[in-house]
């Protein structure tokens, strides 16, 4: 019988990788921009930018919104799916980040696809939702936790049916089972899944993810007709 541990679920995720999600030298870019900037690599991982792109090719994706930029790893993967006329909209509320994000993105001859927007997502999604502007397709949320239930309420505000929501990090190595958590990480994504569990507004599960970013969760939704 195999042992199962950590370090075997991240040489999965390796494996899958190297068949199916592997990283060019624009990915390769972002990463080593955030190590040289000194900012924490919390961007997704190879198969789960992958998944993204499946997910995205899925609805046949030609606008979609993502909360929370960081250097611009997910942004590239979604954006890559997108069509000629296609826009990708990227919210990040770290100035530093953004301009991080921009660089990135030019590189991968991606600007005429991807606006970011810098500022806080709960005052610019409001402002989105009064500009009336086009349905998204799909959104994607990883940003921080504790507005949660709010990037969500207001995500469908955005939708139209058969829009695509995915959460990202709502599983937290497991502690979502502690109820007595002092964490406002944890607590956020709690409301979020709880939120969930009574939304009649779409068909949603939470797909469990291990590999190189260890124990997560990440929330697909579909918005019902």
């Amino acid at each position: 019988m195999i042992e199962v541990s950590n370090n075997l679920f991240g040489k999965v995720d390796e494996y899958i990788s190297e068949l199916l999600a592997n990283e060019d030298a624009v990915l390769q870019q972002v990463i080593k921009s955030l190590e040289e900037n000194g900012i924490e690599n919390i961007s997704v991982s190879p198969n789960q930018g992958k998944l993204l792109q499946v997910l995205s090719k899925s609805c046949q994706a030609k606008h979609i919104l993502e909360i929370g930029t960081l250097g611009g790893y997910s942004t590239i993967w979604l954006a890559r799916t997108l069509p000629d006329e296609g826009k990708l909209i990227t919210i990040e509320s770290d100035e530093k980040c953004a301009q991080i994000a921009l660089k990135n993105i030019e590189n991968a001859g991606l600007s005429s696809k991807v606006e970011i927007i810098n500022g806080r997502a709960l005052e610019i999604l409001p402002d989105l939702i009064k500009q009336n502007r086009l349905p998204f397709d799909l959104i994607f949320i990883d940003a921080d936790k504790p507005p949660y239930v709010e990037y969500f309420q207001m995500a469908l505000k955005l939708s139209r049916p058969g829009t695509i929501i995915i959460a990202d990090n709502v599983i937290r190595n497991g502690k979502v089972l502690d109820q007595d958590t002092t964490d406002e990480k944890v607590k956020g994504v709690q409301r979020l899944n709880s939120f969930l569990s009574g939304c009649k507004e779409v068909t949603a599960t939470i797909l469990q993810t291990v590999g190189v970013k260890e124990y997560d969760g990440m929330v697909v939704a579909i918005v019902n007709p």
